[in-house]
């Protein structure tokens, strides 16, 4: 084999680490987080939306929650439309 190719084939294997560890394992991390979170919802958590609406979790169904905000009115939504708990 040429040395060249012996190169070529190292920087493509330390390329494709790169990516895999600087792209693919932290999405799959924050991913797995953002699960976790939205499985641990409950009644009466504060939470926030991914569109920036505050609100109270009223009832957690199979794939929505009822939300309760400031107003008092409650809405609908995604339970993958979840951001974070706040």
């Amino acid at each position: 084999m040429d040395a060249s190719i012996i190169y070529i084939i190292a920087f493509l294997v330390v390329l494709g680490l790169l990516f895999y560890f600087f792209m693919i394992r932290p999405q799959k991390k924050k991913q797995q987080e953002h699960e976790s979170l939205i499985s641990q919802l409950k009644t009466g958590d504060s939470v926030i939306t991914a569109g920036g609406i505050y609100g109270l979790v009223e009832d957690v169904e199979q794939d929505t929650i009822i939300l309760r905000i400031e107003s008092g009115a409650k809405m609908r939504i995604a339970k993958s439309s979840i951001a974070s708990k706040g």
